[in-house]
Formats: structure tokens, C-alpha cells, sequence
């Protein structure tokens, strides 16, 4: 009877250590121009250990840091694989972020790009975590800041997971909102668009940061256009053709087409989908390797399956999420509608 009340005490003692982290807010982590607020996730698994990875995860307009917490699959997935996530809060009124100032444009120029960034290297050194397994990922308006982020700051990031969003540089403007960019009326040349994102951190020779981006064809908030316009950009970016190296029918899950540009680049898309796109939680993990403790090589390729074998990045509920929906936008002059940048 003593064994059994011991080993039942230690069992609770391991829920305890699993089940006791929260999300917690950090105030004064560094420079931060726009006042972007910090909140963190810091498993039980990882607290005391180091040279843990870091996920950064940017929440839709309208959202929040807790939102996103609550709402999104990294939690969970933090406490399974052992990594940190950063959740910022965007600080403008309707929860969108500046994807739009030259100064979140531009490597240490400012913006919530700027916070965004201090919060990692705050991070890095508060836990000391693995500047090598640094990423970001996002939704909508977080996912245009995972794009941004991508191009001003390739000296942190080493790589991102975009759902939903636009190419750098795309909403660029005076307002929150930009109607061509969303409607996919902005088109240009692959180098002008890969030149947008060479001109974020002007003489960086450094790698990039590996990135894929998601993007449902039936998009009403922000049209298709810009995922082809995305690719154009990239793919300059690194150097890769416009024409994908493979392609792979029903990846991540059915219906969804993974275009397979070089090993930094991935572009899925989803067919029939709307604005509403469910993120991929298992797939992020992949394409991060975020569930292999000690990955072999910082780029790795897609995950494949075999004809008549279940994928292994299946989705389960606990890693889809689905934004609530909010009507399209209607822009009017000199203001922006209250779900802006939308996703939330």
C-alpha cells in the first residue's frame, strides 16, 4: 500500500512539472519603439535546461497574444517537443501589425519588427536558448510579419512558417491598410520583389532564412495574387526558379498542393480555402524540425509519403486552428476598418 501511495505521489509530481508552465508577460526586454508587448511560454520540460528552440508566433488582426495561446496548436506542441514560444501582442488598437513603415522594413530601423526582434535576443540570453533553432510563424497579419521579419532580420530568424499573408514589402504605405496589395493588384518583377527584401539589410551576405508560405485559393481578405507574387519573390530571394523542382499532391493534407522550390523554399497551396486557412501544426514542426531534438541539418526537406501509408503530418483537431470569420474589409478614406489587416 506505501508503493502504490509513492508511486502515485510521483506520477502527480510529473503532471505537476508538465502541466505547471503559463503563459507569462515580459516587460522591458529591450528596445522597443512601438511598444509591443512580450508574452512568453516556457515549458516545465525546457525551464531549466538550455539550449532550447525558439518560436516566435504572430497573432491575426484583431487577435491577441492570448489568443493565439489558447486558440493555436504551440502550446501543446511546446510541451510534446520542448521549445519556447514567444507570443508578441501587436500594439495597434485593432490588434494588426505594422507591416507597413519603412522603419519595420528596415534591420534595426524601428517599427514592431524592432520589438519583435529585441524580444528574441532578450530570450536568447535570459534562457540560453539556440540561436541556431530561432523561428517564426503566423497568421494573416502575422503571417505578413513573418515575412517581413524574414527580410529584415535574417541575421536572427532561420526560418518561417506563413499562413496566409503577403509578399515583403506588399502593404508598404502611409495607412494599415493597403486595398491593392490585399485585392492582388500589386504585381512586379521577381527582382524588384526580391530587391525589396535585399534592401531590408543592405550589405547582409549572411544565409536566409528557409521559409513556407500558405495560401487558400478561394483567399476574400487577401487575394490569392499575392502567394504568386510571394513565390516570385522568394525564389529570387535564393536564387531558385520560378518553376518548382517537385510538387506533391494532398501535402499537408488533402486537397492541399506542396510546390517544392530548392531547400529553403515551399510553397502550398490550398485549394477551395478561404481567408480562413487552418494552420498546420504538425507540418510547422517538420519544416522547423522542431520535434527532433538534435536535427542532423538546419534544412531539412518536406516530409514524403509513401502511396497507401497516412501521412505523418496528418492534422488532428488539437493542431487546426480556424480563425472566426470576419466580412471583408471595405476601405474608407483616411480610415481603415476595425478588422484591418483581417484573420482576426
Amino acid at each position: 500500500m506505501v508503493k502504490l501511495t509513492s508511486t502515485f505521489a510521483a506520477l502527480l509530481a510529473g503532471a505537476s512539472a508538465v502541466f505547471g508552465a503559463s503563459l507569462q508577460q515580459v516587460n522591458n526586454f529591450g528596445t522597443n519603439p512601438t511598444n509591443v508587448k512580450m508574452f512568453i511560454y516556457v515549458p516545465d520540460k525546457i525551464a531549466s535546461a538550455t539550449n532550447a528552440p525558439i518560436l516566435v508566433a504572430a497573432h491575426y488582426c484583431t487577435g491577441t497574444a492570448q489568443a493565439y495561446f489558447s486558440g493555436t496548436p504551440y502550446r501543446q506542441l511546446a510541451d510534446q517537443h520542448g521549445f519556447i514560444v514567444i507570443y508578441p501582442n501587436a500594439p495597434d488598437s485593432g490588434g494588426c501589425w505594422d507591416v507597413h513603415t519603412q522603419a519595420t522594413f528596415t534591420h534595426n530601423g524601428g517599427g514592431d519588427s524592432r520589438g519583435i526582434a529585441s524580444m528574441v535576443t532578450y530570450t536568447l540570453d535570459k534562457y540560453k536558448a539556440n540561436p541556431d533553432r530561432v523561428f517564426v510563424t503566423g497568421t494573416s497579419s502575422g503571417a505578413m510579419m513573418t515575412q517581413v521579419l524574414m527580410g529584415a532580420y535574417p541575421d536572427i530568424f532561420k526560418g518561417g512558417a506563413a499562413f496566409a499573408g503577403v509578399p515583403f514589402g506588399c502593404f508598404g504605405g502611409s495607412g494599415m491598410w493597403n486595398s491593392q496589395c490585399a485585392q492582388g493588384q500589386q504585381s512586379r518583377t521577381a527582382q524588384a520583389w526580391g530587391d525589396l527584401v535585399r534592401n531590408a539589410y543592405p550589405g547582409y551576405t549572411g544565409p536566409r532564412p528557409k521559409l513556407a508560405i500558405y495560401h487558400g485559393t478561394n483567399d476574400e481578405t487577401l487575394n490569392y495574387n499575392n502567394h504568386k507574387e510571394a513565390i516570385k519573390q522568394w525564389t529570387n530571394v535564393f536564387g531558385y526558379s520560378e518553376t518548382p523542382q517537385s510538387t506533391q499532391a494532398n501535402s499537408p493534407v488533402s486537397g492541399w498542393t506542396r510546390s517544392i522550390y530548392g531547400p529553403l523554399f515551399q510553397a502550398i497551396t490550398a485549394q477551395g480555402v478561404s481567408h480562413n486557412i487552418a494552420i498546420q501544426g504538425n507540418d510547422v514542426m517538420n519544416w522547423f524540425q522542431l520535434n527532433v531534438a538534435n536535427p542532423t541539418t538546419s534544412v531539412p526537406g518536406p516530409t514524403t509519403t509513401t502511396p497507401g501509408q497516412p501521412t505523418t503530418t496528418v492534422v488532428v483537431p488539437t493542431t487546426t486552428y480556424t480563425p472566426p470569420v470576419q466580412p471583408t474589409p471595405t476601405e474608407q478614406p483616411g480610415t481603415v476598418a476595425k478588422w484591418g489587416q483581417c484573420g482576426g
